[in-house]
């Protein structure tokens, strides 16, 4: 299995820059990408990940997943739910360095707003990654049902019986 280390070497190479050259474009040290390459570095923030896919030339997709990364699933106010769409591929979290809002030892899928939706705090060209999960688990943001509507709602405490409680959202990225 290739890891996110190898990735960033391999797309580092692609795109013709030294570390470097690379480690300036996204204002780190070359010492930081010799980390992340060789996998020393094991949680990169979004901030720097989105940074690094610019950086890189790819999409983020691309950078988290390969060059195979399927289409992402869509968030949608009516209509299936991402794990539950043909191209919906899981990704294991625990072992997977990205930055999680919450512990989750499910498998969670990566998925972006659909066109003409507005999800907040999502925005357009947003990537989240949902964990499935009916049980309220603490704090966060969560995709609801509620009026037959998909939404995504930050919860204190467990939804009351008219909200349908449908992922936790372990994490989001936005483009810069």
């Amino acid at each position: 299995m290739e890891t996110l280390g190898s990735r960033i070497k391999q797309l580092r190479l692609r795109a013709k820059l030294n570390k470097a050259a690379l480690a300036r474009e996204i204002g780190v040290s070359d010492v930081t990408v010799s980390y992340w390459e060789s996998g020393a570095i094991k949680q990169i923030g979004h901030e720097r990940l989105v940074a690094l896919a610019d950086a890189l030339g790819c999409s983020l997709a691309t950078l988290l997943e390969g060059d195979n990364a399927p289409t992402l699933p869509t968030l949608n106010h009516t209509g299936p739910l991402p794990w539950e769409q043909r191209q919906a591929k899981p990704v294991d979290p625990a072992s997977s360095h990205l930055p999680l809002n919450m512990s989750w030892q499910q498998p969670a899928y990566i998925a972006t707003p659909g066109a003409n939706t507005h999800f907040a705090p999502l925005k357009t060209g947003d990537l989240v990654l949902l964990g499935p999960t009916d049980t309220f688990k603490q704090a966060g943001y969560y995709i609801v049902i509620q009026n037959q509507q998909t939404e995504i709602e930050h919860l204190t405490q467990a939804p009351g019986s008219n909200v349908t409680l449908k992922a936790a959202v372990l994490a989001h990225w936005r483009p810069l």
